[in-house]
C-alpha cells in the first residue's frame, strides 16, 4: 500500500493510531477491497452482483481505477474504500462508470478536470464517521496532486425501505435546484419513476426516514445533485448523480482538506 501521510491533525488520533490511509498497490489489497465491497453491499443493501467472483465485487472498471483504502493495521484489515477513475484512465476504460447510468454529454467540457469516485463502503464495525473522513481526506489529496477540479459519482440509496429514503433525497434535490436556480445537467438512461418518489412525499414514514449519511456528508461540503436519479436494478438502488466543484466547496472544508 502506498501510504498517504497528510492525514489532518484532527483525524490522526481518531480510533487510535491503527488506521492508515493509502492507495492499494498490490493485487492482494485490491482483492481485499473487492471482498469488503461484496460483503457490505450484499448484507446492508441486498445487492446482486452479476460479475462477482469468489465472494468479491469485480467489474471492468476496477483495473483502471486507483483504490483508496483505510487499513486497520492492528487487525490487518481493509475497513474502508473508494475507487477513483481519472480522465486519462477513463479514456482507457472506454468511459466513466457513470456513463452506463447517465448521459454525460453536457459535462463534456469538464472532462479534463473531472474525476469519478464510487464503490464507497466502510466495514460495519467502523461506521462511526472516522473512516469516511479519512477517505475524504484521501480524495482531496488525490485531487490536489492530479490538479482536478471536479469530483463526480453516483450516490446510491437502497430501496430496501420501499424507497422512502430515496424520496427524501429527491425532495432535497428539488429544493436545492430551486434554491440555486440550477437545471439538471445529466439524464439517466434508465430513470427511476419520479412519480413513485413523489407518491411517498407525505406521511409519517418519510418524516421518520433518515437522510443517507454519505449523501448528507456530500451536501454538507458543497456537493449538488445534478439530475434525476437512475434505477440500478442489480444493486437494488436509486442512484443520484452528484458533483463537487472544489472551487465552490464550502470554505471551511476547503481549508480542512488543504485547498486553501
Amino acid at each position: 500500500m502506498q501510504e498517504l501521510i497528510e492525514i489532518p491533525k484532527d483525524l490522526s488520533s481518531i480510533d487510535g493510531p491503527s488506521l492508515v490511509l493509502g492507495i492499494a498497490t498490490t493485487q492482494e489489497e485490491v482483492e481485499a477491497v473487492q471482498r469488503l465491497r461484496y460483503d457490505v453491499y450484499t448484507n446492508e443493501m441486498g445487492v446482486h452482483f452479476p460479475e462477482a467472483i469468489d465472494g468479491r465485487d469485480v467489474d471492468h472498471f476496477d483495473q483502471f481505477c486507483q483504490h483508496l483504502i483505510v487499513m486497520d493495521t492492528k487487525e490487518n484489515l481493509v475497513v474502508g474504500t473508494y475507487r477513483i477513475l481519472t480522465p486519462e484512465k477513463a479514456v482507457e476504460a472506454g468511459g466513466f462508470y457513470s456513463e452506463s447510468e447517465f448521459e454525460l454529454s453536457q459535462m463534456e467540457h469538464l472532462r479534463s478536470e473531472l474525476s469519478e469516485c464510487g464503490r464507497s463502503c466502510t466495514h460495519p464495525n467502523y461506521q462511526d464517521g472516522a473512516v469516511i473522513m479519512l477517505l475524504w481526506s484521501g480524495l482531496a489529496q488525490f485531487m490536489r496532486y492530479h490538479d482536478l477540479r471536479y469530483l463526480f459519482g453516483c450516490a446510491s440509496v437502497s430501496l430496501m425501505d420501499d424507497g422512502f429514503q430515496a424520496a427524501r433525497v429527491w425532495q432535497l434535490a428539488q429544493q436545492q435546484m430551486l434554491e440555486y436556480g440550477e437545471q439538471p445537467v445529466v439524464t439517466p438512461h434508465q430513470p427511476y419513476p419520479i412519480e413513485l418518489l413523489e407518491s411517498k412525499a407525505d406521511g409519517e414514514k418519510i418524516r421518520q426516514s433518515r437522510m443517507p449519511a454519505l449523501i448528507k456528508g456530500y451536501l454538507k461540503i458543497g456537493a449538488r445533485i445534478c439530475g434525476e436519479p437512475a434505477w440500478d436494478k442489480d444493486f437494488n438502488t436509486v442512484d443520484f448523480p452528484v458533483i463537487v466543484d472544489v472551487e465552490n466547496m464550502d470554505r471551511r472544508y476547503r481549508r480542512h482538506f488543504g485547498f486553501d
